[in-house]
């Protein structure tokens, strides 16, 4: 790790833990990256309706200006000033069957871009984007998936009721199914201080574990089986989930024997730090898919076999990526909260599914607007630290490209990003965010960069 990227760290902790406003805020559980407790929308939801029907819009504008550049690649942040804007709509659908029977049936549709069509970092300014621009805008279908909940007791708990479950209470120990499309990070990694890219932060590895190479397709999203036991405190949940058939590829591969991924978390719910409520979940994954090597692209560029380190001349079925992660979140008072995750991955084989990142550490905060009088508004902090294995930073520095990285050479250092937002209620289900971050050695390249990225957001919940 840096000295600059230590200090940053060291100083986001400091901001966060220091705050001097006292209080206590529960954080929201599962489900929260799209049904937070306190969703606010234009049209009200009954909890008595068996039918859930509602939507979103999120459009982010981001730009940045012409940055220290004195060599690029194919797969570069581009140095010259650029902009760009994506937006993505959704139409989130359910039905009720029955009380512990559930169906969900979400559309979407995204388009425009991301800066230099979303490559050259590893930890990318915005989640939102879709990382083939060659897709088309056309509808697709997101999610559609069955939940069956199956009760061990009788006593009931709350349920914040949203797109993603519809029982307004449920059974405090059960066990829960749900088999169909969907997107993992719905349900792994959850953070109710850093989730939401359309509340919350933007970037890729604040919003997410960046070594978690969770299973999807180009648009996110796969076909899973998930089963999860809750009880009071704690919960654990195991998915297995189909990868796709070629890195950031938009087809799923149905080749269970050789391509899949199993993953699992524990989840420990908590009132440990002067009895405000937090969360800690550990996370394991291993990816089996056809995958190409690293150290093998390497070794066949320098013995004269290959004319340029090509990782996909090396793929082979079968092959595994593993990793783990820690996720924890923090009630400090009233309106301050906090977060941090590290994410590590044996880096061997090659980034597949999400970004080219093995190794991750993210720490932040927010802070309620009430104490300003806007209680529905919220301003936030983070930092996190992107890093290579050894012969995943070889092969950029050999000339290799990745699905997303490639600048022709690489001068290794840490990607370490700086962001903060904004975000302000407007009415109703209506938010305005305005957003800044500040990217060192952009694609892990101390040659390039730093580069600063303004963004805005405009976000609706129907």
């Amino acid at each position: 790790m840096s000295r600059r990227a230590f200090a940053l760290l060291v100083g986001a902790a400091f901001l966060v833990a220091h705050s001097s406003i006292a209080g206590s805020t529960a954080p929201a559980g599962l489900h929260c990256l799209l049904a937070p407790a306190d969703t606010l929308t234009i049209f009200s939801h009954p909890d008595t309706s068996r039918l859930w029907l509602s939507g979103q819009t999120n459009v982010i504008f981001q730009w940045h200006p012409e940055f220290h550049s004195p060599y690029s690649g194919p797969n570069s942040l581009k140095g010259e000033s650029e902009n760009a804007t994506s937006y993505v709509i959704t139409l989130f659908t359910g039905f009720q069957v029955t009380k512990t029977t559930e169906v969900f049936l979400d559309v979407e549709a995204t388009g425009g871009s991301g800066l230099s069509d979303a490559l050259g970092l590893g930890g990318f300014s915005n989640l939102d984007v879709v990382r083939n621009p060659d897709l088309g805008k056309e509808p697709y279908i997101a999610r559609g998936m069955l939940r069956q909940i199956i009760p061990l007791s009788d006593d009931e708990v709350d349920e914040a009721r949203g797109p993603l479950a519809l029982a307004p209470r449920i059974p405090a120990r059960r066990v829960e199914i749900r088999v169909g499309k969907m997107g993992l990070v719905d349900f792994f990694d959850v953070n109710a201080v850093g989730s939401d890219s359309h509340l919350q932060f933007m970037n890729w590895t604040v919003d997410t574990n960046g070594a978690f190479d969770f299973a999807a397709d180009t648009r996110g999203y796969t076909g899973a089986a998930l089963f999860e036991y809750d009880d009071h405190d704690w919960a654990a949940r195991f998915a297995e989930a189909l990868m796709p058939s070629v890195a950031n590829g938009i087809d799923l591969d149905w080749h269970i024997g050789e391509a899949r991924s199993e993953n699992l978390e524990v989840e420990r719910r908590h009132d440990w730090l002067a009895k405000r409520p937090g969360v800690v979940r550990v996370l394991a994954y291993m990816n089996h898919a056809r995958m190409g090597n690293y150290g093998q692209a390497n070794a066949a560029f320098l013995d004269g076999r290959d004319a340029a380190p090509t990782i996909e001349a090396h793929r082979e079925p079968g092959r595994t990526k593993y990793g783990v992660g820690l996720n924890v979140e923090q009630s400090l008072t009233d309106v301050v909260r906090a977060f941090a995750r590290f994410g590590w991955s044996d880096g061997q084989n090659e980034s597949f599914a999400f970004t080219e990142v093995d190794r991750s550490g993210a720490i932040g905060g927010d802070l309620d607007g009430s104490v300003w009088q806007r209680e529905h508004d919220k301003i936030g902090l983070a930092l996190s630290i992107n890093a290579l294995s050894d012969p995943h930073r070889q092969y950029l520095a050999l000339g290799g490209r990745g699905f997303l990285l490639g600048d022709g050479r690489l001068n290794y250092a840490t990607e370490d990003i700086i962001e903060s937002y904004y975000t302000a209620h407007v009415w109703r289900g209506v938010f305005a965010a305005a957003d800044l971050q500040y990217i060192w050695h952009p694609g892990y390249n101390r040659d390039r960069g730093p580069v600063v990225i303004p963004g805005f957001r405009f976000h609706t919940d129907f």
